[in-house]
């Protein structure tokens, strides 16, 4: 088996709540479709339902999952995935973290994470890049993405560059190292879901004194933040083919 039949690990950490999920996928769904990859192309392996990745040579780059979930809960299932995050940098496979996935990378390499003192972000947000990285090459200064976190990096990994940052979060998105990427914000994330979410948690979110309506009404497209997935894909571990439209379950495994 050469490199390039190994599959994309995705690391999956969480999904939406069940309604939300029956009408718009998992998590694993929503970074199959934004980065163009099929069932034959992916492992994912649902870490918060207890099952636990193979080896990191036996895979040629992951993705790491949004969760409900909250780092600093340290729960089992999280440090286990903490420590392969580690023995992976270590195996140097090229990473793309995302939301909590971004937060359980920084955690795991010696960053820290902890409740956002500006409070919680969510919806459409402007997010500035801050240098110049082969990923953002082409994307404007100031470009649209979707957020949905109260918890978020406070200090990032030894070592790690800043990439962009938004008016609440100054660690939107890291490169920790060669090939290891994260964001806050939600590049797989469609204005449709991130719609419905507000909708279904208006009252909750009302509650933090949360507009919820100019909110939903700020929702747009996100297409630069969109792309990212695919062009982590392009520059670490190619794969043949565009999108599929179908995506794997999350119980779909693909053995190595």
């Amino acid at each position: 088996m050469t490199a390039t039949d190994l599959p994309i690990l995705i690391l999956h950490t969480g999904d939406p709540e069940e309604s939300l999920r029956a009408a718009y996928g998992s998590y694993v769904d929503f970074i199959c479709r934004t980065a163009g990859l099929s069932a034959r192309d992916v492992q994912a392996v649902p870490v918060f339902l207890g099952e636990q990745p193979a080896a990191p040579d036996l895979y040629r780059a992951a993705f790491i999952t949004g969760s409900p979930s909250m780092v600093t809960d340290r729960e089992p299932w999280s440090e286990q995935a903490a420590q392969w995050l580690r023995d992976a940098a270590a195996h140097r496979l090229p990473m793309f973290g995302i939301c909590y996935g971004h937060q359980l990378l920084a955690h795991a390499l010696g960053g820290l994470v902890g409740y956002n003192p500006a409070g919680r972000e969510i919806g459409t947000h402007a997010v500035e890049h801050l240098g110049d990285d082969p990923l953002l090459a082409g994307v404007p200064r100031d470009f649209p993405a979707q957020t949905m976190h109260a918890q978020s990096v406070m200090s990032p990994p030894p070592g790690a560059v800043v990439l962009a940052r938004s008016a609440m979060d100054p660690h939107q998105m890291l490169r920790i190292g060669e090939n290891i990427v994260t964001t806050q914000f939600h590049p797989e994330f469609s204005p449709e879901f991130v719609r419905a979410h507000l909708q279904r948690y208006a009252d909750a979110y009302a509650r933090e004194n949360l507009d919820v309506a100019a909110l939903v009404r700020g929702v747009r497209p996100t297409p630069h933040a969109a792309g990212l997935l695919r062009r982590f894909l392009d520059e670490y571990a190619p794969v043949s083919g565009g999108p599929s439209g179908t995506a794997p379950s999350p119980r779909a495994v693909r053995e190595p």
